[in-house]
């Protein structure tokens, strides 16, 4: 089986059909929490796109960049959008391994 393959959404359907209810929630909320609000439609897909990188979702990395990208995204806004993940990414690494110091230490 090819993990990741764009062909694999097709399935969403068949899921649709076994959980029709939470599909539909899904869809509906996903739909309003990137619809213009206090944020524009761009800036939230943005934020889409960083937290699929930081998930390493590729299908959601796919279909957040062309979201992003017709919303007026920028190559520029894209690739700050990837480093503030990659920050985060980073960041949350180095927080976590402080618990390294901290584990076993004097003894304990």
């Amino acid at each position: 089986m090819i993990h990741y393959d764009p062909s694999n959404l097709n399935q969403l359907k068949s899921m649709s059909g076994h959980a029709p209810d939470a599909l539909k929630a899904l869809q509906t909320f996903s739909g309003a929490a990137t619809q213009e609000g206090a944020l524009s439609t761009k800036t939230k897909e943005l934020i889409a796109l960083a937290v699929s990188v930081k998930a390493q979702c590729p299908y959601c990395i796919d279909i957040h960049t062309s979201n992003a990208r017709r919303a007026g995204a920028t190559d520029p806004e894209i690739t700050e959008a990837v480093v503030v993940a990659a920050a985060i990414g980073a960041g949350a690494v180095m927080t976590h391994g402080t618990h390294a110091l901290l584990t076993g230490a004097n003894g304990s």
